[in-house]
């Protein structure tokens, strides 16, 4: 029989190299913390699912409709090391959610610690002329969709604890004309993330939000080089931020590297807010 005595004997003139080695296998065999990213088929949503995965995650990718552009999502994480589960589905639809939830915590081996709500709709037009369906539109994906996706994520990590990173806009934190469906969803996202901090703190989850301003993505590509430039002109930095500068705040956020962080709305705008 081997004692505790006779164990640490031969722990302390065991090879140095082998308790590397005995270490590293450990580590090699841990598995890979889960991020879920909702909207991960592109802009910053898919910047996100890559910038996690480059730095030790997994990831559940949910998206709305373009199965190649989630194929692509895939790739790219594998690339780097990590897994992809993709699913398809709208977030507005509270069986979906709860069904997808469900697959991500029985799909990959390691605990899911974070939660990326990225998905998210415009619809513009002025006030006046802006139908009821229009504005209920938005609310319920940017809004209601982030609220099942939060209140899943909380019951899910409840024992485990982790973080939730939700995506805001300038325009909750400044209203934009033409835009009254947007911020307000988003002015909703800001209130709502701050709520979920409380609620969350004493079980060790972290709720923060990002808010980008004009960032190079498919809804700024959308507009017209004029619109482009004079949005651009309002900018103290003289540019549009990049999907990828979005992520790394998110990926900080996400991770311990800001544990003593939460209830917070970073603007990551270029000084617009400023």
């Amino acid at each position: 029989m081997t004692t505790a005595a006779t164990a640490a004997a031969a722990e302390a003139t065991a090879p140095a190299g082998a308790l590397a080695s005995e270490a590293t296998a450990s580590e090699a065999t841990e598995p890979r913390p889960v991020a879920l990213v909702t909207g991960a088929s592109r802009g910053i949503g898919r910047a996100a699912a890559i910038e996690l995965a480059a730095n030790g995650w997994d990831v559940a990718g949910w998206y709305r409709s373009n199965d190649d552009e989630s194929a692509a999502t895939a790739r790219e994480v594998e690339a780097r090391g990590g897994r992809y589960l993709g699913t398809r589905l709208d977030v507005g639809d509270e069986d979906a959610v709860r069904a997808a939830m469900r697959e991500v915590r029985t799909g990959f081996d390691g605990p899911l610690r974070a939660v990326v709500v990225a998905a998210g709709i415009t619809s513009d037009g002025f006030a006046g002329s802006m139908s009821a369906d229009k504005f209920r539109r938005v609310i319920e994906t940017n809004l209601v969709g982030a609220f099942f996706i939060c209140r899943d994520a909380l019951r899910a990590m409840r024992k485990t604890g982790g973080a939730i990173v939700l995506l805001s806009s300038t325009s909750g934190i400044s209203g934009q004309p033409g835009q009254a469906n947007y911020s307000a969803s988003k002015g909703g996202i800001n209130a709502m993330t701050q709520a979920l901090a409380k609620e969350g703190a004493a079980a060790g989850i972290r709720v923060n939000a990002v808010a980008p301003g004009f960032t190079d993505t498919d809804m700024y590509r959308a507009m017209d080089s004029a619109t482009r430039q004079s949005l651009v002109q309002r900018i103290p930095l003289g540019r549009v931020g990049e999907p990828e500068e979005v992520a790394r705040a998110i990926r900080f956020l996400a991770t311990d590297e800001s544990s003593y962080i939460t209830g917070q709305i970073l603007a990551i705008d270029g000084g617009i807010t400023a």
